[in-house]
């Protein structure tokens, strides 16, 4: 029993490995897939200690124990595939970034298997502000000096969930980078439509301007970044202000062009998105042009506009990354400087572990972008 057992889990495993390769399918749930795409290294190393497990307990069953060594090997092949890819994009990016925006790189390495045993980033105080009536703003203060670029966070949830507590370490991070941070809320729908959460954004811009001084922020020099919805966002604000002081554009596996989105979508799919984008946009394309029109960062984009940092899996279920594709084709005939980091394993959230190698890449994209941006 024992043995059936350890080759059942070695199945697991194998399982799991393969949602570094393929989209995860609409009825399983897509953690999984960032689970095995960023901790895939920890799982390999189980995998293989399964593997000796069962050859060690062999005796009188060669055959089950040799089938879960050979599978056992084979998945962490598989769970090993985002390192091997990760140190391939890593070699290459620090010259990638440097030929599209221009600086120096970094003086560290893109991605490092060492990194996986990083320490976890050390936090900084975090201030509560209103920004505006019933809408708060968690404030990062920057580590290293005053009149820092402030960069504005706004988070993903399919326009109707989500706050601007969404993955806080990573606000740490630049924060002991040397940029303060302001992370947001937005009104949500189906409550609120279009345009009231770009309103907000723009608000929450006003206030830090008008509240630099005390915060400690050099109100010129901002920069927007927003996940997956909050990409979006950020995108038609940054895209569609004109405001001088939007030194650039991060946008980590967003949507852009919400009339290919909705062409494009199922009403069966994971996240029913045509559902959430009627709900969000006033109705379907038909009936609310305007609003899919200046929500989409993709439509207002041209000559002139902000530098831009997009990084997206291509294994993404619930954000197709032909929207950063798309995006990264209109803004090289734009002549508009922007970077599209490309990750194979990697699906939404992929930098919920600082240390796997999908973050390790977006932080070294995004420290060189911040620092070039921001001069």
């Amino acid at each position: 029993m024992v043995r059936f057992s350890l080759l059942l889990l070695s199945a697991v495993f194998a399982a799991l490995g393969a949602l570094t390769f393929f989209r995860s399918p609409d009825w399983s749930n897509w953690k999984l897939a960032l689970f095995a795409g960023e901790f895939g290294h920890w799982l390999a190393v189980a995998a293989l200690l399964l593997g000796i497990a069962a050859w060690c307990a062999r005796a009188g069953h060669g055959a089950v124990a040799g089938v879960t060594v050979v599978v056992s090997v084979v998945a962490a092949g598989l769970l090993l595939k985002p390192t091997m890819h990760a140190r391939r994009i890593g070699a290459t990016l620090p010259g990638e970034l440097v030929k599209a925006f221009g600086g120096v790189a970094p003086v560290r390495a893109a991605f490092a298997v060492g990194n996986y045993f990083s320490a976890a980033v050390k936090p900084v105080a975090v201030e509560m502000r209103e920004f505006a009536p019933g809408l708060k703003l968690d404030f990062y203060r920057a580590v290293k000096g005053t009149a820092a670029p402030c960069v504005i966070v706004i988070h993903g949830g399919g326009w109707d969930s989500g706050d601007r507590e969404q993955l806080p370490e990573f606000n740490h991070w630049l924060a002991r980078l040397g940029y303060a941070v302001v992370a947001i809320d937005y009104r949500l729908a189906p409550k609120f439509i279009w345009p009231a959460q770009r309103d907000d954004t723009l608000a929450a811009m006003a206030y830090v301007k008008a509240h630099a001084a005390e915060l400690g922020v050099d109100a010129t020099r901002l920069v927007l970044f927003g996940r997956s919805a909050g990409g979006q966002i950020a995108s038609a604000v940054a895209y569609g202000s004109e405001d001088p002081a939007i030194r650039g554009l991060v946008s980590f596996y967003a949507p852009h062009d919400m009339f290919f989105a909705y062409t494009y979508a199922r009403e069966d799919d994971i996240l029913k998105s045509p559902a959430l984008m009627r709900q969000y946009l006033g109705g379907p394309p038909a009936a609310a042009k305007a609003n899919y029109e200046s929500a989409s960062g993709h439509q207002r984009s041209r000559r002139g506009s902000p530098p831009t940092l997009m990084v997206h899996g291509t294994i993404d279920t619930l954000v197709w990354y032909r929207h950063s594709v798309r995006l990264d084709g209109k803004l090289t005939d734009a002549h508009v400087p922007h970077a599209y980091v490309a990750l194979p394993w990697a699906t939404h959230a992929f930098e919920y572990n600082l240390a796997g190698p999908s973050a390790q890449l977006a932080t070294y994209a995004l420290e060189h972008f911040l620092a070039v941006v921001t001069k």
